[in-house]
């Protein structure tokens, strides 16, 4: 699945928003370098950062994948990858994933039961 791909099927508010919420804080933490670069040290990339995960939690609910992105973003450095954005793109493709109907390969119908 292509990145338009993902995009195009986002279909709940709750969702586009949350990528506009991680896109803007990497790209915040790329275009405002020297106040990032101190990664967990820095205190404005604690608040940042707390503030993001709780926006998200609170539009996509708790996902194990916000955990892994809070701490990599305390490392100096690492924090300049785009973790928000990638932490959302995989819990938004989950979403889109489990929401779609599950196809059964042909075969014969199960025996109804008595």
């Amino acid at each position: 699945m292509s990145l338009w791909d993902s995009f195009k099927s986002l279909k709940s508010r709750e969702q586009r928003m949350a990528w506009a919420v991680a896109i803007g804080a990497d790209a915040l933490q790329l275009l405002a370098f020297p106040l990032f670069a101190e990664g967990g040290a820095s205190p404005a990339d604690w608040v940042l950062d707390l503030f993001v995960a709780f926006i998200l939690t609170r539009l996509l609910g708790w996902h194990w994948a916000f955990l892994p992105s809070l701490a990599v973003e305390l490392i100096p450095g690492l924090d300049l990858f785009p973790t928000w954005t990638a932490a959302v793109w995989f819990v938004t493709r989950q979403q889109v994933q489990s929401s779609e109907p599950e196809i059964l390969p042909p075969g014969p119908a199960p025996e109804p039961r008595p």
